[in-house]
């Protein structure tokens, strides 16, 4: 999606979650309705994206845990199969394009 401070000039539609980087590894973690993490996109709390004010600010007071949050958007599908909402969010969630140094 974009920054969290060029969210404040975009409305943003739908269907939406909260995600972050975790701080002690750079894991991709998504908000859930407990207010904890997950790195599983389908136990995020999917909200519809007035509702992700209150989901966002309790992300950014979890500072200890979790970097950047910010809104991104999902498509929920046949089943309630949450999938991410954009190309930025698929290779997030897919995890790195390219081999990481170490990890061959």
């Amino acid at each position: 999606m974009t920054s969290p401070h060029e969210q404040k000039k975009r409305k943003v539609n739908g269907s939406v979650v909260v995600t972050a980087n975790r701080l002690g590894d750079g894991a991709v973690v998504y908000r859930t309705v407990n207010n904890d993490w997950t790195t599983d996109l389908a136990s995020a709390a999917v909200v519809a994206a007035p509702a992700a004010a209150v989901l966002l600010q309790s992300a950014e007071a979890d500072s200890v845990r979790a970097v950047g949050p910010y809104i991104a958007p999902v498509e929920v599908a046949a089943g309630n199969r949450v999938l991410p909402g954009n190309l930025r969010e698929r290779i997030r969630l897919a995890g790195p394009t390219f081999t990481l140094p170490g990890a061959a």
